[in-house]
């Protein structure tokens, strides 16, 4: 075997202070180890800074801004959701209610037998309910109206404290022909304003002959006691594309509106305006007219347009049904403001409010006045009165009659030409009563059409807060799960944590007596 010759260089020249460096390098390796493993024990993360790990910090990035969306969709977004909901069912739970007590009122008030007293109690009770129907209009969560779509500063109705700076309206009701309705006139004759006084007087000498009854078409409109001038015009959309093809009726207003249109019936372009009832009566040839250009198209647009200044307590605001415009006058220069012209070219849209419940999930929480609070339920409150007063006028005509009649002997002139009018008066009654009964029947159904709709406003939202039930279930899944994703990926495992730091503790005593053993040793020990 051939022995190997050792160069100086093939040795690397170890000194003191090289082994003096190395265990200080060492030993400050050591102490940023159990830096940082103390730091992740006190933190309990993983990462004290991103350039610990790139990787899980871009993850733990991400992890947090899921967990952010996720509790503001489940601690906020959905919870207020579900409370708008909840407001808005317990709200039309008392709708129903109410109309439900109307329906009941009316079918007791289609009893015959009833008087005019029995009756008046009834219809007083109605009034009552119709004005807590709307008052629940009102309804309000945190402050915000729940009814009133896009306005829920807005109340749904005008309060007292509104009336006194309502303002006027220019209102345009987008109605079709569904919206007409006949209603039923009794001609008193001369019958009419007779009293103890004047039965006799010549002036009030009634006939069974001049008691006629007759049936009349009406649009009635949404509001009563409206100041147009005597007259507002009723226009026909018989073709959208086409103005020149509409048809134009103007309606004005007479002294005795019922006997004048039924005089007209004939006459094809011939309507009475009631500016204190709202209400539209056409002859019978112009709704024929009318009725023939709609055709098999029943929802063809019939558009009214009219002025309103006068509110009452409990009015529906217009601005939340029609297009229209206020004016308020108390102010200089006038405040006009314009509401809903849109629907008079683009239809009438619901106004929507959403709440963000989820990723790329939203879920409409409200229901508009206009699926539930119809302006039909008051005016046929109001129809019910009226034939209720007209019927309580010919009673007392009767009771009059029969009392003047008791002045004289039976088979007398007198008492005959008294009994003519009583006769007249008899048949007047029997019309008038006829018509009160059928209004009532016709007022069951009626307040079973509102309920119908209430019905679908109380299943349209309990079926959108069951949806939300199941979202915000889903939510709160999601949010466990993102947040053992969230742990999983930055929280430290605190037992290794431990095993490691008291480790690292270990080494760095073991280098610090090592390297107190290579301190003591230098050169001179040597000399």
């Amino acid at each position: 075997m051939r022995n190997k010759t050792l160069k100086v260089g093939d040795f690397m020249r170890m000194t003191n202070k090289i082994m003096q460096n190395n265990s200080l390098y060492n030993i400050n390796q050591n102490k940023v180890l159990q830096d940082k493993l103390s730091t992740q024990m006190s933190t309990q993360k993983k990462l004290t800074r991103p350039s610990d790990d790139p990787v899980v910090a871009i993850r733990a990035l991400r992890l947090r801004s899921s967990v952010s969306e996720l509790n503001q969709y489940s601690g906020k977004n959905a919870p207020d959701a579900k409370s708008w909901l909840q407001v808005t069912a317990d709200g039309l739970s008392t709708v129903t209610d109410i109309l439900t007590d109307l329906s009941k009122n009316a079918n007791k008030g289609a009893n015959k037998d009833l008087t005019a007293d029995d009756l008046d109690i009834i219809i007083t009770q109605m009034r009552s309910l119709s004005d807590e129907f709307y008052a629940t209009g009102n309804l309000d969560y945190a402050g915000r109206y729940v009814f009133t779509g896009y306005r829920t500063d807005t109340p749904m109705t005008f309060t007292t404290d509104d009336l006194a700076t309502a303002p006027s309206y220019a209102i345009t009701e987008q109605t079709d022909i569904n919206a007409f309705d006949v209603i039923n006139h009794t001609k008193l004759g001369d019958l009419k304003g007779t009293t103890a006084t004047n039965y006799d007087d010549g002036s009030h000498d009634a006939k069974e002959t001049q008691v006629e009854n007759s049936d009349i078409h009406r649009l009635r409109l949404a509001y009563d006691n409206i100041e147009d001038g005597g007259s507002v015009t009723i226009k026909v959309k018989v073709d959208p594309d086409d103005p020149s093809q509409d048809i134009t009726v103007t309606a004005t207003a007479s002294a005795n509106p019922y006997d004048a249109v039924v005089a007209n019936s004939a006459n094809d372009n011939y309507a009475v305006f009631i500016p204190e009832t709202g209400e539209v009566l056409f002859s019978d040839a112009t709704y024929a007219k009318i009725e023939g250009a709609v055709g098999a198209n029943s929802d063809k647009e019939i558009q009214v347009a009219y002025t309103k200044s006068e509110w009452k307590n409990g009015d529906l605001r217009p601005e939340h049904y029609y297009a229209c415009t206020s004016t308020d006058n108390s102010v200089s220069p006038a405040k006009v403001i314009d509401y809903n012209q849109s629907y008079l070219t683009e239809g009438k849209k619901k106004q929507e409010i959403r709440y963000d419940v989820g990723y790329n999930q939203t879920i409409e929480i409200n229901t508009t006045a206009d699926e539930v609070f119809d302006h039909g339920l008051t005016r046929d409150v109001e129809d019910l009165e009226t034939a209720l007063k007209q019927l309580k006028e010919i009673d007392g005509i009767r009771t009059t009659l029969k009392q003047a009649q008791s002045a004289f002997d039976e088979g007398t002139a007198g008492y005959n030409d008294v009994q003519e009018k009583i006769d007249a008066a008899n048949k007047a009654y029997t019309y008038i009563r006829e018509n009160l009964h059928d209004l009532m029947q016709g007022a069951i159904t009626k307040m079973q059409k509102y309920l119908d709709a209430t019905n679908v406003a109380v299943t349209d939202n309990g079926t959108r807060l069951s949806r939300l039930d199941l979202i915000s279930n889903r939510l709160t899944e999601q949010t466990t799960t993102f947040k053992t994703l969230q742990s999983e990926n930055e929280d430290a495992d605190i037992a290794e944590v431990a095993v490691n730091l008291t480790s690292a503790e270990l080494t760095y005593q073991a280098s610090l007596t090592a390297t107190g053993k290579i301190m003591q040793t230098t050169l001179m020990n040597y000399i």
